[in-house]
């Protein structure tokens, strides 16, 4: 994998998946620049990835700011979105503007950056979304984010022939262990990844490493496009 020199966008990238992956990509000799709604989140990871680092506060959900964002930082060689997602419930629980808060962040979100970040990328370039194992096994509760995940990488097939030569394409994590989960008490966490665990057929649950080396093969391999790279332990299997 050779990002000697190469300038990454993470969006998402001060914590969790998006940090690990900001890190995997200056330890392969990257510059990133990472951003998020949260300034301390930021220069706490600034402070941890230490070098070739810039940090800019950004709503993914407002297609004003993404705009200007792309134009402020100009010229890029990937982009990677690790963008999060919003409430979730019951479909017919669920109130219809928090279905549109979770498609605003998720979905929305990675639309912008691909429409106003594709001008600026690079020849040889790529835009790598995230999903999640939801597209492919659907869990009671979270129909939004099933719905969601399948139309991002729908996107991403049909804008890896649109932006051609740009490559497309979609990181899908399965259960993993991020601050994602920190709304738990330790002891429900530790009480749900064990049981994750148990029914994959990896016998873990992920980290974000896992999940960054699938970001940095897919910005790295140039002959990979319009793909979803699963990620997930086997939990779809199961």
């Amino acid at each position: 994998m050779d990002l000697q020199g190469k300038r990454v966008v993470v969006l998402g990238g001060s914590s969790g998946m998006g940090l690990a992956t900001a890190q995997a990509v200056v330890h392969q000799g990257g510059h990133v620049v990472i951003a998020s709604r949260s300034e301390e989140k930021l220069k706490k990871a600034q402070e941890q990835i230490r070098k070739n680092v810039e940090i800019i506060t950004l709503d993914v959900t407002n297609e004003h700011d993404m705009e200007n964002f792309f134009q402020k930082i100009g010229k890029f060689d990937h982009l990677v979105s690790t963008a999060a997602g919003g409430p979730t419930g019951n479909f017919l629980d669920l109130p219809i503007q928090d279905a549109k808060k979770t498609f605003a962040a998720k979905y929305w979100g990675q639309y912008f950056a691909a429409k106003y970040g594709a001008p600026f990328i690079k020849d040889g370039g790529s835009i790598t979304f995230c999903t999640g194992v939801l597209a492919r096994k659907p869990a009671k509760g979270f129909s939004i984010l099933s719905t969601i995940n399948g139309g991002i990488e729908a996107l991403a097939r049909a804008l890896a022939v649109e932006l051609s030569p740009i490559r497309v394409n979609v990181v899908s994590p399965g259960i993993v262990d991020t601050p994602l989960y920190d709304k738990m008490s330790s002891e429900e966490r530790e009480d749900y990844f064990v049981s994750i665990a148990n029914q994959v057929p990896v016998k873990r649950v992920g980290k974000p490493e896992d999940v960054a080396e699938a970001f940095l093969y897919l910005m790295t391999n140039s002959f990979t496009t319009g793909t979803t790279l699963h990620v997930d332990g086997g939990y779809s299997l199961v």
